[in-house]
């Protein structure tokens, strides 16, 4: 809890240290889009490895139970692989679109 603690009192610096920026002569506006798609790839990434992972774990014991239905099973299984790999791969495109 306290490492939690420390994590939201340093965001909370770093939040409140834009203002420094309107004392420069420059532009005071940041663009927080990257970070922004960069924080959604990584979550992206995570969260659809994840799911492969539960995908995969799922697929090799429903062949355990049943051999006998190992076309129907690896079928889908491919399916929802790349499905659940599309969403990384859209959310890439989105970086390079906004970088």
């Amino acid at each position: 809890m306290k490492k939690l603690q420390y994590v939201f009192m340093t965001l909370a610096v770093l939040f409140c240290a834009v203002p420094v920026f309107a004392q420069s002569g420059g532009s005071a506006a940041i663009s927080l889009v990257p970070i922004g798609v960069g924080l959604g790839m990584g979550l992206a990434a995570g969260l659809c490895g994840l799911g492969q992972g539960r995908a995969t774990a799922s697929a090799t014991e429903a062949l355990a139970r049943n051999p006998g239905a190992r076309a129907g099973i690896m079928l889908f299984l491919v399916l929802g692989l790349a499905f659940i790999e599309s969403l990384t791969l859209f959310t890439f495109v989105m970086l390079l679109i906004n970088k």
